[in-house]
């Protein structure tokens, strides 16, 4: 069986911004879907114990009054999310996250902020962002959720929802593996490899890019996961 079509678990977070570092988890969604089954989904509201910009709630809805009323205690949320990623892991179901270091990041910072276990390291992740880079490299436009789910006739729902796009996610993996026998035939571990030399490859040349007009630009390579700042070490 290849792994897209077995059991996939999409993974998606609604944030106060866009900083890993100091923006805080919103809302999340870890969804399993695929494989037989039928569609399993979860989804928190966090409290996020900051005030939530109003440029971040036009995006997803949820303001601050909102996530004071409905949310959850952030540390709670937070404990949830890594104990739902941690039974998908121990299942061997990979985790579908569309630019997964975004979600994977902010999610390790949480941890830690609040004293919680990181995610264990090296699960297998699939990123639908670095698979439609990879097999359709040099076609122009956006990459956004919403334009690939457009591209590969994915329903998204409402856009910008943790559920909706999470589910998305997955879809638009299966979607690709099915359409590229090179993708969906790799065995997943080495698929994650492959991603991580994809994406150092890919910021390379862009960041190559701009610095012809910005030569102090940085694109960051790492993936899925970035690294804590050496000025952040003993982040809490």
């Amino acid at each position: 069986m290849t792994w897209h079509t077995g059991r996939l678990a999409g993974f998606d977070i609604e944030s106060s911004g866009l900083d890993v570092e100091t923006d805080r988890i919103v809302t999340a969604c870890v969804v399993q879907c695929g494989g037989g089954q039928p569609t399993v989904s979860a989804t928190w509201m966090a409290d996020p114990g900051i005030e939530i910009p109003k440029q971040a709630s036009d995006i997803h809805g949820v303001t601050t009054e909102r996530a004071r009323a409905e949310g959850k205690p952030a540390a709670e949320v937070v404990a949830d999310v890594l104990a739902a990623l941690g039974q998908v892991i121990a299942a061997g179901i990979p985790v579908v996250a569309m630019n997964a270091p975004f979600d994977l990041t902010m999610l390790d910072r949480e941890a830690r902020r609040y004293g919680l276990a990181p995610l264990p390291a090296g699960f297998p992740v699939v990123d639908p962002l670095l698979l439609d880079r990879f097999v359709d490299r040099y076609r122009k436009g956006r990459r956004t959720l919403t334009d690939l789910c457009a591209l590969y006739e994915v329903p998204l729902g409402e856009a910008h929802t943790a559920d909706a796009d999470a589910i998305a996610a997955c879809r638009i993996a299966w979607r690709i593996a099915c359409r590229y026998d090179r993708i969906g035939s790799t065995p997943v571990a080495d698929l994650h490899q492959q991603q991580i030399g994809w994406m150092a490859a890919w910021a390379d040349n862009y960041q190559s890019h701009l610095r012809k007009r910005n030569p102090a630009a940085v694109v960051r390579g790492e993936w899925p996961l970035l690294p804590i700042p050496h000025q952040q070490d003993g982040f809490q």
